[in-house]
């Protein structure tokens, strides 16, 4: 078996992955997979913003009040807070709320063991909150595009929920034939349906400039005091139209910060704020048409042009959603917050390319439950906004960790910038608490169920490690007491294990019942780095223990599979011959039997021995020749 926890690793460790260049080809295609999200925000935004139990009307007042508060949101939290500031916060290239986790940790060195487990608690949180809102963005962002077809005749509005369950289950359907070809499309079919959000508001703009007033702040603090308290009520759809911004983050491995920075300043963020403030002119000029202002943009016999772009748009917003799922559970995985899960790689030359079924089948099976159980977007959108802003608040507080122990920010100065642009995630997680009763328990739901599960499955981990470890003795110490050796067979033998220093559970169990060894022994411990890639160079670590026996320690980065036979071969240079045909892979099978005590309880005990039962088998996960191993089983009491 490998290794749950990962180790630290300096910048020679890491293969190179960084795009600083920001090539077009870059920027373009970060279009088709970073912004999907808070790309498609405009089509239920500013409508939830006054139809969705608020106290706002549509009138010139309100309305400017709406589009300030949804400009300054956009300002601050996305392109100051994430664009400028979070966005400096890498590790090795890659983004996210473990790869923020990771980096304050790294800049601890050693200190507070409690700043540390808080860091871990703050990162399982997040991650948490990102499953509670990957499940919501499919359906939402689906049925706003669906739903344009009531805007060209009453009579569609009964196949919405059919044809965006029909989208929607047809895209899950496709995840395991890999994205790579169709994906080609989605960058510049994001330049258009941006290109097209900016032309559309700027046409209603010219018509009625009065609106671009709203850049002023006044009109966003002028609302705020006319409406109070009440103002919360606002905030909850408002937040809307900034849901995305951590995905910026999150996929700056896929491209580099340069091309998203260049992407949102140069391209999303005027297309977004342009159509904006068209709508908001739109309805100051005939305030009826706001149930469907989107689609009111256009005269009425292209609205049905306009569906099948915002829907091919929202495809692939929730394309990048499903990936994103994909390419952090693999993470999750290789970090040791998730059991292993059978991981199925999609493309030959794109290493991200990947399809979990399991967690496929999971997230489809939930957003055909939204679909159908809340039959709109106007009603889904109580349940969206309140895991975002958690997850927001999160990045916040890990940023501020990072800026204080890795950009050696003085603290006074860190708690006021990130103090300060976390005032607005703080309001819109408050406003989106309000909606808890509107269907703000469901992403709270289901991150509650993430976050039990991995804190289960790391504490029952360590658990079944520690009780491995008993009998086991050290591999020198092995050495220097087997006076008289047993009969050698030809042959390598290679032993999984947790710890290469020791000596495993199966080889103890095989020299027992087989009274033999192998001419060659091999302990091999797989380790996950805490960074995204191990260069080729630093793969492997061979020792020479004398006897016949080796051991390996082979290292993968987070964003990596282990592949035990290429570790193998990476170790011909240090004299070791990998042969398959002559090689035995011996795996430790563990059996869980239940304890009547037990440190977990039953709960909890029951769950993490469902989970490890449902755990892919160590051969799958670390591409063993099936042919070629052999497992030993070990009962275990938790």
């Amino acid at each position: 078996m490998a290794s749950d926890s990962t180790s630290p690793s300096t910048a020679s460790d890491v293969a190179p992955h960084s795009h600083t260049e920001a090539t077009p080809a870059l920027v373009v295609g970060a279009l088709g997979v970073v912004f999907g999200d808070i790309g498609t925000s405009p089509l239920y935004a500013l409508r939830e913003t006054f139809l969705h139990d608020t106290s706002l009307a549509p009138t010139p007042v309100h309305v400017l009040g709406v589009l300030s508060t949804l400009f300054w949101a956009v300002t601050l939290t996305v392109t100051i807070k994430y664009v400028t500031l979070i966005m400096r916060a890498d590790n090795k290239g890659e983004g996210g709320v473990l790869a923020l986790a990771t980096l304050a940790s790294h800049g601890l060195n050693g200190k507070s063991r409690g700043v540390r487990r808080s860091i871990i608690t703050l990162a399982v949180i997040g991650l948490a909150l990102f499953y509670g809102d990957a499940i919501i963005t499919p359906a939402i962002s689906v049925m706003s595009a669906v739903e344009g077809l009531s805007a060209v005749a009453p009579t569609f509005e009964p196949f919405v929920v059919p044809l965006a369950l029909l989208i929607l289950v047809g895209l899950f359907m496709l995840q395991a034939r890999g994205t790579a070809d169709v994906g080609r499309l989605f960058g510049p079919v994001m330049l258009v349906w941006f290109l097209v959000l900016g032309v559309l508001g700027a046409v209603q703009i010219v018509r009625n400039p009065y609106v671009l007033q709203a850049v002023n702040p006044v009109y966003a603090v002028e609302l705020i005091g006319d409406q109070g308290l009440g103002i919360f009520w606002a905030f909850g759809a408002i937040v809307l139209a900034v849901t995305g911004a951590e995905a910026l983050y999150a996929d700056m491995g896929h491209f580099g910060r340069r091309p998203i920075r260049i992407g949102w300043l140069g391209i999303v963020m005027p297309g977004l704020l342009l159509n904006y403030f068209g709508q908001g002119a739109l309805i100051i000029d005939d305030p009826s048409r706001i149930r469907q202002v989107f689609f009111e943009l256009v005269p009425k016999d292209f609205i049905i042009v306009l569906v099948v772009i915002s829907t091919c748009a929202t495809v692939i917003a929730s394309q990048a959603v499903i990936t994103g799922v994909f390419s952090l559970t693999r993470q999750a995985i290789q970090l040791g917050y998730l059991p292993r899960m059978e991981i199925q790689h999609t493309s030959e030359t794109a290493i991200g390319q990947i399809y979990i079924p399991r967690v496929n089948w999971l997230l489809m099976g939930g957003v055909v439950a939204l679909v159908v159980g809340f039959g709109s977007s106007g009603a889904l959108a109580g349940a969206y906004g309140l895991a975002v802003t958690g997850a927001m608040l999160v990045d916040a507080a890990l940023a501020l960790a990072v800026a204080i122990l890795v950009w050696r920010w003085s603290p006074a100065l860190a708690a006021l910038v990130f103090g300060l642009l976390a005032i607005p995630d703080l309001a819109f997680f408050i406003a989106n608490a309000l909606k808890i009763p509107d269907g703000g328990w469901l992403p709270l739901v289901v991150a509650g169920l993430i976050y039990f599960t991995i804190a289960t499955w790391r504490y029952g981990r360590r658990l079944v490690a520690t009780e491995m470890s008993e009998g086991t003795l050290p591999l020198k110490q092995f050495l220097e007491r087997m006076e008289r050796a047993p009969d050698r067979v030809a042959g390598t033998a290679v032993f999984l294990t947790a710890d290469a220093s020791h000596t495993p559970a199966a080889f103890l169990h095989n020299l027992k019942h087989n009274k033999v060894l192998h001419e060659r022994i091999i302990m091999l411990q797989v380790e996950t780095m805490d960074v995204p890639r191990v260069a080729d160079a630093n793969r492997v670590e061979v020792e020479r223990l004398g006897k016949g026996f080796h051991t390996v320690i082979a290292r993968y980065g987070f964003t990596e599979q282990p592949d035990v036979p290429e570790a193998l071969r990476a170790c011909r240079p240090h004299g070791i011959a990998y042969d398959e045909m002559e090689t035995s892979f011996f795996l430790g099978r563990e059996t869980l039997v239940p304890s009547q005590h037990s440190k977990l309880g039953k709960w909890r005990r029951d769950w993490f021995i469902s989970l490890s039962h449902s755990a892919s088998a160590t051969k799958t996960f670390f591409r063993i020749p099936p042919n070629r191993a052999i497992e030993l089983g070990n009962q275990i009491q938790i």
